[in-house]
């Protein structure tokens, strides 16, 4: 099935969807910056790439994107063009996600990820509600975290 934008549309399109700095990322950010947490962002010392590293508590938050992280939640649906380069690059996605924890927890880190449909979609949560979650993880010390949409 042939593409309903011409290719340069669709570069420009591509191009706007960021690794870093999204919206779910800058919300955490802001909102756990505010509660008087401290952290680092995106080190490339450790795998995965965290988004925010909070070195003084040892844990390490990921903001997920629910389709490029394949999430089985409202939000994600498979492509219907080109379906098996998605489903292979979207498993590959989730293969590194999982290496990327079990090399974490292995250092010792704490892992936490926060999912888009967290604050996004039908099923979101109130901002209030995600940012408590991940500020009483983090002063808790408990073991791992995983906040997505109802």
């Amino acid at each position: 099935m042939p593409d309903i934008v011409s290719p340069e549309v669709r570069s420009r399109m591509m191009s706007g969807i960021r690794g870093k700095n999204t919206r779910l990322e800058l919300a955490l950010r802001k909102g756990l910056h505010a509660r008087g947490l401290r952290y680092r962002l995106h080190s490339k010392k450790l795998a995965g790439k965290p988004d925010l590293v909070f070195p003084k508590r040892r844990a390490v938050l990921f903001a997920h994107g629910c389709f490029w992280h394949g999430h089985d939640c409202k939000i994600f649906k498979w492509p219907s063009s080109r379906p098996e380069y998605w489903r292979s690059k979207i498993q590959r996605n989730r293969q590194r996600d999982a290496i990327a924890v079990l090399t974490l927890e292995a250092d010792g880190w704490r892992v936490g990820v926060v999912w888009e449909c967290a604050l996004k979609g039908p099923s979101r949560l109130p901002l209030d509600v995600v940012l408590n979650s991940c500020e009483d993880w983090l002063r808790s010390g408990s073991g791992p975290l995983v906040i997505e949409g109802r």
